[in-house]
């Protein structure tokens, strides 16, 4: 099995995330897309990510909620890293199939 490399600050926050949809079988959070870039100001050093994540299920609006409610004022336990921003890119898209779309845009920044 080959794995993707991430930074350390991608895969806290991706962690982080996943821990907000509590009591659902991981399964049915699909990680559609994630991207990281570098990015940096005259004062802080970090990462810009954007996020997609597709929800399946009779619930899936549910899980959505619990992912996304209070998004902006979340705090997030990164480990040498702090979410500076992060918030929805877009509202949730309803696919055919019933899943949700979510697309998430963050700013990590190194302590």
């Amino acid at each position: 099995m080959t794995k993707i490399p991430i930074s350390l600050a991608a895969a806290g926050l991706l962690r982080a995330l996943l821990a907000r949809a509590r009591n659902v079988d991981r399964d049915r959070i699909l990680l559609t897309e994630f991207e990281s870039t570098e990015w940096q100001s005259l004062t802080f050093i970090g990462e810009r990510h954007q996020i997609r994540f597709r929800i399946l299920g009779a619930d899936s609006a549910e899980v959505v909620r619990d992912l996304t409610y209070g998004l902006e004022d979340a705090e997030f336990s990164i480990p040498g890293h702090i979410v500076a921003d992060i918030a929805l890119a877009r509202e949730p898209q309803s696919n055919s199939d019933g899943s949700i779309s979510v697309d998430l845009e963050a700013l990590t920044i190194s302590e």
